[in-house]
């Protein structure tokens, strides 16, 4: 792949990611306020919208961002519980960059009246970035052909 095509495929990438993560976040708060208007407990409708969120980003990223057309058993598989496995490490990454480092540094300074908006906003671009880079080369990398380019994953 030549130089211009490598960065077509990566602005590409990089667009679709930033418009299926605001999806994300209008699918996990959509169904967040579903659920405690039907009387859930918000602990518990966090977490489930979280989950539900995650997993609708995977979908989005496996098939339309990344391009990972393997429908093979193992591979999704592994593909999914890498991707819940590494937003769970990023969100405890950005709670203790957010708390630890940006508070300790001074940033829990108010912003439009929100104590620690300003740590929460970086921390955020953090955690998406790290998100993006590890969806791309660890998660949804790219391999070589098999030898047998015949068999369908």
């Amino acid at each position: 792949m030549g130089i211009i095509e490598n960065a077509l495929t990566d602005r590409r990438e990089t667009f679709l990611y930033v418009v299926f993560g605001g999806v994300t976040v209008l699918v996990s708060w959509g169904l967040y306020s579903i659920f405690v208007l039907l009387g859930m407990d918000e602990f518990v409708s966090k977490i489930l919208s979280s989950a539900f969120g995650i997993f609708f980003a995977f979908v989005v990223n496996k098939w339309y961002v990344f391009l990972s057309r393997s429908t093979k058993k193992t591979t999704v598989l592994k593909e999914l519980w890498s991707f819940f496995g590494f937003r769970i490490f990023t969100i405890l990454l950005g709670i203790g960059i957010f708390r630890f480092l940006f508070y300790w540094a001074g940033l829990n300074q108010g912003l439009f009246g929100i104590s620690g908006l300003p740590a929460n906003i970086i921390a955020s671009i953090i955690e998406i970035g790290l998100n993006y880079l590890i969806s791309k080369y660890i998660i949804f990398k790219k391999r070589p052909a098999p030898a047998d380019a015949d068999v369908k994953e």
